[in-house]
């Protein structure tokens, strides 16, 4: 099991938020998923850039094997997952899963052709299951909550909620959660507040938006 905690996009900070927060969310959602494939360990995949992150992971990791939730003999099941930490360099192309899964190995990280896909052969040749935090964080609330609880946030097709780091020339930047299938002129300007003011008081006219970071469109407005 790998976790890409990358995030290497200028002005993301989701992952970086949910490790802060909460960690033990995705140690237990990394833990159920090592149980449903019956994979041993598992590897966190974090940027060296994101300290108090890396030091939450750590302490939560110490804190669920001293409970049993992590280590050998999970809740005397004969369940074993042990969870490791790999801390990134900086590489933006690390953020790509067969570049990290080199990473993780020692190796340069670079990407490489596919086939064999990582969950035929990854990490040390091994099947791998590599998804990002906010995957595994989701997993103990459907869990708890169950799958018609999750169907029914979003849209039919695209369950669930995004995340966005919004950031830029809006009346109000940060952390928000969204349910799946809104629009981007309700995030920019019911939730954003719209295009901030110019010295004279007036509003700035609105250009564009880009989503998903430097590798994704940018989108004018309609019209």
């Amino acid at each position: 099991m790998v976790c890409n905690a990358d995030e290497g996009d200028p002005g993301a900070f989701m992952d970086r938020s949910v490790l802060e927060g909460d960690p033990h969310s995705v140690l237990e959602g990394m833990a159920i998923a090592g149980y449903a494939v019956g994979a041993k360990n598992g590897y966190v995949y974090c940027r060296a850039e994101y300290p108090l992150a890396i030091r939450r992971l750590r302490l939560a990791i110490a804190q669920a094997e001293e409970m049993g939730l992590l280590g050998d003999e999970i809740l005397g099941t004969g369940f074993f997952f042990k969870l490791h930490i790999k801390e990134g360099a900086g590489a933006f192309v690390c953020g790509e899963e067969t570049a990290l899964i080199a990473s993780i190995e020692g190796r340069r990280g670079e990407p490489r052709p596919r086939p064999p896909f990582p969950a035929v052969a990854g990490l040390w040749g091994k099947p791998t299951n590599n998804n990002n935090v906010k995957s595994y964080a989701n997993v103990p609330q459907i869990i708890a909550r169950g799958a018609d609880w999750f169907a029914g946030i979003g849209v039919p097709r695209s369950p669930g909620t995004a995340i966005f780091a919004l950031t830029g020339k809006v009346q109000n930047t940060g952390l928000v959660e969204v349910p799946m299938g809104i629009t981007l002129g309700e995030i920019v300007f019911d939730i954003g507040g719209g295009i901030t003011r110019n010295a004279g008081g007036a509003l700035k006219q609105f250009k564009a938006v880009q989503t998903g970071g430097p590798w994704e469109a940018v989108s004018p407005p309609r019209g």
